[in-house]
């Protein structure tokens, strides 16, 4: 069964950008037809056939008036968790006569407070041509963390969803050594590397905040008809020591795995494309476990003691979905 393939590379990394993350629009200089909000948003953008508000036709998406004037549009994101930008995607779907020719994408970071006048902005995607009804992928080369952006578009026009895929950044010498973290969420850093099959759901959505919306807010895979089972692996925001581990099954009942089982290992050196090779003599941090449908299942004492690990693949047995999951432990100093 193989592994989906992304459009680009950085498409693994988390959208530092979604609203689920706490990503919000500070200012906006013109959102007449559409919302700055619903460009921020999880879900792909949809075409409504006809309808209509008392503005215009509704747009999925940020959408400015046609500007009569100087300058350009832009508006100014606050990022739910900072992070380190590995690229971007520009998506005008569904815009076509009314997209920007062109936009571009600044950055800050401010340890608390929100900008003024007086910041200082980085040129992070300098100016780029767009398409409409297309994605836009670039990379980005900077590798510098980032609270804030500012998103250009010139002059004028309509963007579906702006997604910005990076690493979230933490300062972890800040975390006490008695302090229990979950390792694994994607604010921690924790990111999914690699997976079986993930058809019906993203792997990187098991390390998301909160409890699943729904069956699409969680990693499933389809229907084995093979020997064998699924599997993700999950590189840690930190490597530390695991003491709880919670597998949330939300919303999956007529599908999801009849059983699992965790192993992991502190991996040191290489790259995360030989990661799947390696996890298969990975040690067992938790043995098969039976699942049931449609909530959260808590395992303490059947962990084994292995000590600080940074990677862990969760097997699922044979197939199926899982919404969340989550490692709790310390870091290791």
């Amino acid at each position: 069964m193989p592994m989906k393939k992304y459009s680009v590379p950085f498409e693994q990394y988390l959208n530092l950008a979604d609203a689920r993350l706490g990503t919000r629009a500070l200012y906006v200089t013109d959102d007449w037809f559409a919302p700055v909000e619903r460009m921020l948003q999880p879900t792909e953008p949809e075409w409504k056939e006809g309808v209509y508000d008392d503005n215009g036709k509704w747009m999925d998406g940020w959408e400015s008036r046609r500007k009569r004037f100087e300058g350009y549009d832009h508006a100014l994101l606050r990022l739910g968790v900072p992070g380190a930008i590995k690229g971007v995607d520009i998506d005008t779907r569904h815009f076509t006569g009314n997209y920007p020719p062109s936009a571009s994408l600044e950055a800050c970071f401010l340890a608390e407070g929100d900008p003024d006048e007086r910041t200082e902005w980085v040129e992070v995607l300098p100016a780029v041509e767009l398409k409409g009804n297309s994605h836009h992928y670039h990379s980005v080369t900077d590798p510098r963390p980032w609270s804030h952006l500012r998103f250009n578009i010139y002059p004028d026009g309509g963007v579906a969803r702006l997604r910005v895929y990076g690493i979230p950044y933490r300062d972890w010498s800040a975390v006490g050594a008695d302090e229990t973290l979950d390792l694994a969420a994607a604010l921690n850093g924790g990111r999914a590397l690699a997976c079986s099959d993930e058809h019906f759901g993203r792997m990187g959505n098991l390390l998301n905040p909160g409890r699943g919306a729904n069956m699409g807010d969680g990693w499933e895979t389809a229907r084995r008809r093979t020997p064998g089972n699924d599997w993700v692996i999950v590189a840690l925001g930190h490597p530390g020591e695991i003491e709880r581990i919670v597998v949330d099954t939300l919303h999956f009942k007529g599908n999801y795995p009849d059983s699992c089982s965790i192993q992991a290992a502190w991996v040191k050196g290489g790259t995360d494309s030989q990661i799947e090779t390696q996890s298969l003599f990975w040690r067992e941090l938790l043995p098969s476990q039976k699942l049931s449908m449609h909530r959260e299942h808590e395992f303490v004492e059947e962990i084994r003691p292995l000590g600080p690990i940074s990677h862990v693949r969760l097997n699922v047995f044979p197939d199926g979905g899982v919404s969340r999951l989550r490692l709790f432990g310390k870091v290791a100093k």
